[in-house]
């Protein structure tokens, strides 16, 4: 059997508690591997609506997700590991074929990461918890190793 070679780790976040327990299995799994990790914030349908049409300004966004990537990074910093993030819109108004489970796929291609860990879907329907709408995509498409959390 042959060890995994992993160098960086994907994880996708939402903002939910959900992410912060895939962030914790994600920083786990680097610090086991010497690897880092890097979480793509993704924006759901509302958000990206809201900001295409003006009524929410970008930067209030960003400083929204701030915080959830503060609290990534203490996670990381704790095991020593390193993060980076960035942020995806995960829908578009214009191209039909781009969905939460899209971005994520396409971001770990981007990335070359070498595994994923995926939040299991939220138990609330809370719209900003957009991530349970990639867990079944990323499960059937990714050809990485990918943990469910």
């Amino acid at each position: 059997m042959d060890a995994l070679d992993i160098d960086l780790v994907l994880v996708p976040v939402d903002g939910s508690e959900e992410s912060t327990t895939a962030v914790e299995y994600a920083v786990a799994i680097a610090a086991e591997y010497d690897a880092s990790v890097h979480t793509v914030y993704v924006l759901g349908e509302d958000i990206v609506r809201a900001i295409e049409n003006g009524v929410v300004d970008e930067e209030e966004v960003a400083a929204d997700t701030e915080s959830f990537t503060t609290s990534a990074k203490e996670i990381a910093a704790d095991s020593d590991v390193k993060l980076t993030t960035s942020t995806a819109y995960g829908f578009s108004t214009r191209v039909k074929t781009r969905h939460p489970g899209s971005v994520v796929l396409d971001t770990a291609e981007d990335l070359d990461a070498d595994f994923v860990v995926v939040p299991r879907e939220p138990m609330s329907d809370d719209p900003s918890e957009v991530l349970e709408k990639a867990a079944e995509y990323v499960l059937l498409y990714a050809t990485q190793p990918i943990l469910s959390v």
